[in-house]
């Protein structure tokens, strides 16, 4: 309960700043925010969920259905962690009187967007959130590892997939993105959704993890047989991008001075126009990215926060979650026991960044 009673601190002080009398939260990871977790996403390819939650000056209520208030109720126990339930016929409409003003997250007319405030907030993790968010890396790491241990010639992008979920599953991980490539797809697509192509020689897996609301994404890469000469400095040229990145995740940097770093980054490797072909990534928190960074963009880091970078240079690509600190290196969230590194010395700071795991 405290954790919720601060972030509805957080959202009455947002509708007192915009003179808003109630907020509506629809979204799944808004509300898995706000109630520290409870997880609405019955059907993974909505973005809103099975119950909502309305918070006014003196109140905070979760709406939802006949079907879906057992389990909020008696597994969830939304109720000890601060909400009212109100209940409404599955076949039915929700009655609420939200009052003469209004924000909402997502577009509603009448009402004003605080989409992006949101995300604002929800991105500042408290630290009970911060060692979710450090769980959840551990497992997330070991699922990838564990995944890549039983890849090999003759898999298939969907049987690799299956693999990955299986392991990210078994830990109690809900598996929100799984993308595979093998050997010349890694090349050709960037978001490479699992087909039934085989792999010869060459794989990378994505993954993004869900638990308690909190998304992680990590990629790694295998390839059996020695890599070329070719791929092995596309490689070392995107782990240096990679530690530039890390390096400059200072509490007080923006966004937009993180794609300043990044775009240098490009240049100084030998790749300055790979940037151009896929986001960077940015922020994490209950989205896999909260926001990305690009020109120009005011939000900046603070201690307690995730970000999520994702460098690639055409055939590979780097990622990881790390945790913004007070001071000195971001904590790697993610870093898997005895993968192979390259260890990279940025303004003082050095990293360990993930190369190809080859298999000779």
């Amino acid at each position: 309960m405290d954790e919720v009673q601060t972030k509805l601190q957080r959202v009455r002080a947002l509708m007192q700043e915009q003179g808003i009398g109630s907020v509506w939260l629809r979204t799944v990871n808004n509300v898995a925010w706000i109630t520290g977790g409870v997880d609405t996403a019955v059907n993974t390819a909505d973005s809103e969920g099975i119950a909502s939650v309305v918070i006014t000056n003196t109140r905070a209520v979760m709406l939802t259905n006949t079907i879906e208030a057992p389990r909020l109720k008696a597994e969830d126990q939304v109720e000890e962690r601060g909400f009212e339930l109100q209940v409404a016929p599955w076949e039915g409409g929700q009655p609420f009187d939200f009052g003469t003003t209004l924000g909402v997250d997502v577009p509603l007319d009448g009402a004003t967007n605080l989409s992006r405030d949101l995300t604002i907030l929800r991105s500042r993790l408290l630290p009970v959130e911060q060692e979710r968010f450090r769980a959840l890396g551990a497992l997330c790491a070991d699922a990838m590892q564990r995944a890549i241990n039983r890849v090999k010639p003759g898999h298939s992008e969907q049987e690799i997939g299956a693999a990955l979920a299986y392991e990210v599953r078994s830990r109690g991980v809900r598996p929100v993105v799984v993308l595979v490539a093998v050997d010349e797809r890694i090349y050709q697509v960037r978001h490479p959704i699992p087909t039934g192509k085989v792999m010869e020689k060459y794989a990378m897996l994505v993954l993004c993890g869900r638990r308690d609301g909190l998304t992680c994404s990590v990629t790694r890469l295998v390839h059996f047989g020695a890599l070329p000469d070719d791929l092995r400095r596309k490689q070392d040229a995107c782990a240096q991008v990679d530690a530039a990145m890390i390096a400059a995740s200072q509490p007080g940097a923006t966004l937009g001075e993180l794609f300043d770093v990044t775009t240098e980054a490009y240049a100084n490797a030998g790749f300055p126009g790979e940037w151009k072909l896929h986001h960077q990534g940015g922020t994490a928190a209950y989205s896999p990215r909260e926001l990305l960074a690009v020109p120009g963009e005011a939000a900046a880091l603070e201690a307690g926060m995730v970000c999520a970078w994702n460098p690639s240079i055409t055939g590979t690509k780097c990622e990881d979650s790390v945790l913004v600190q007070d001071s000195g290196a971001p904590e790697v969230l993610t870093a898997m026991t005895g993968w192979p590194v390259q260890t990279v010395e940025v303004n003082g700071v050095t990293l360990a960044r993930p190369l190809i795991l080859e298999v000779v």
